[in-house]
């Protein structure tokens, strides 16, 4: 501001003694009728002078002053037409618009890969897969599917028509259905790498992920889920041991490829499925049945929708303390009921449960270890859950 008025003191002069001049010589007549015309000559000259001015004693407002004067040559006043002012070009509110969808994806509270169970939500374990040099794709990390799929619109964003002849048969926790399926070269996340395969193209059952992630490519990795930190990392195993702070906890993988370990809910024994593609942990009726004679008062009606669609009823009830190695966890509450995977399995019979990611995602961290066959864990300690 303050090299705006040395401007002005400096040039002024100049169009006043210069009015004077033509006030002298031409005569009212003519003046009034090249008043207008004058005018922007003034003006013009005006600017020109504020310009040099500029250049010599202050260069570093060289650009303001210059967008003035292009603001006045483009005015009306400087070509004469009385035209209404341009409105805003659009490339304006493009910008605009972009800088508020980039904000909202950087704010956004929604973890990116793995999420931990709360008291109003139930944690996730996502992966960002890349298929055919795509991507990435959120895929939830299951490993209680021995297969990967996903959903359609993921066949449309890598440009694949379904195959006609592709059926395959897809086997959910609550049924089974017929489904088309694509060809891809590859898939990979981390250190996993699945060649040409066939992925099913099944229904969008996943709140929000684009598919899963199975377990064809883990017999040999580790995978390592920090939830307090949001760190998904997927890497060959070196059969390392659990760190400080961590309990082990053995596993045994059956013929069909899952995760089994030996649990204890109250005193009784039983079998559980490491799932992280399952929401809620499920009981086989054979456990419900050993662990109560009578229908317990606090039962609630729970229905569980697979990805086949099907829907089977089950009861959410509250259990006794389950514990697995030297984890328990408390406040327990487990659907029981005679889901389609249990037949599948054949575990019918014995009692058995599906642990998922309502009770997986309450820990801090969580590594599987396929090549060892353990899983570690390391405790949170604003949880149910404690380390006896």
């Amino acid at each position: 501001m303050g090299c705006w008025r040395r401007c002005r003191k400096a040039v002024a002069p100049w169009p006043v003694l210069n009015r004077k001049h033509r006030t002298s010589t031409v005569g009212p007549g003519q003046e009034r009728k090249s008043s207008h015309a004058n005018r922007i000559k003034r003006r013009r000259r005006f600017f020109a002078r504020a310009l040099l001015f500029c250049m010599i004693g202050s260069p570093h407002l060289l650009a303001r002053v210059c967008s003035l004067v292009g603001a006045f040559l483009s005015s009306p006043l400087a070509t004469g037409a009385a035209t209404e002012v341009a409105q805003p070009a659009p490339t304006v509110l493009v910008e605009r618009t972009e800088t508020a969808v980039s904000e909202v994806l950087v704010e956004a509270p929604e973890p990116r890969f793995v999420a931990p169970t709360r008291r109003d939500r139930i944690g996730r374990i996502w992966a960002p897969v890349l298929i055919n040099g795509k991507g990435p794709f959120r895929m939830v990390l299951d490993t209680g599917a021995s297969h990967s799929a996903v959903i359609a619109h993921v066949a449309e964003s890598l440009g694949i028509t379904a195959q006609a002849s592709g059926k395959v048969l897809v086997l959910g926790a609550t049924g089974s259905v017929i489904v088309s399926s694509i060809h891809v070269e590859r898939m990979e996340v981390g250190d996993l790498l699945i060649n040409a395969t066939a992925l099913p193209i099944v229904a969008d059952v996943f709140g929000g992920a684009e598919g899963v992630l199975g377990r064809e490519g883990l017999p040999d990795k580790r995978i390592l889920a920090d939830f307090g930190r949001d760190i998904l990392i997927i890497s060959r195993s070196h059969r390392e041991r659990a760190m400080s702070g961590f309990s082990a906890i053995p596993l045994t993988l059956t013929r069909d490829g899952l995760l089994m370990a030996d649990v204890r809910v109250g005193t009784l024994r039983a079998k559980a499925i490491i799932d992280t593609g399952s929401q809620q942990t499920v009981g086989n009726l054979a456990l419900r049945d050993a662990l109560m004679r009578h229908q317990p008062p606090d039962a609630k009606p729970e229905d569980i929708i697979g990805v086949s669609l099907d829907v089977q009823r089950g009861e959410n009830i509250a259990t006794a303390p389950i514990a697995f190695g030297s984890i328990t966890i408390r406040n327990a509450r487990v659907t029981f009921g005679e889901m389609f995977l249990f037949e599948h399995w054949k575990l019918t019979h014995e009692p058995a449960l599906m642990i998922g990611m309502d009770m997986l995602g309450s820990v801090d961290t969580l590594i599987i270890d396929y090549k060892m066959r353990e899983l570690q864990i390391r405790i949170r300690s604003d949880e149910g859950s404690r380390r006896d």
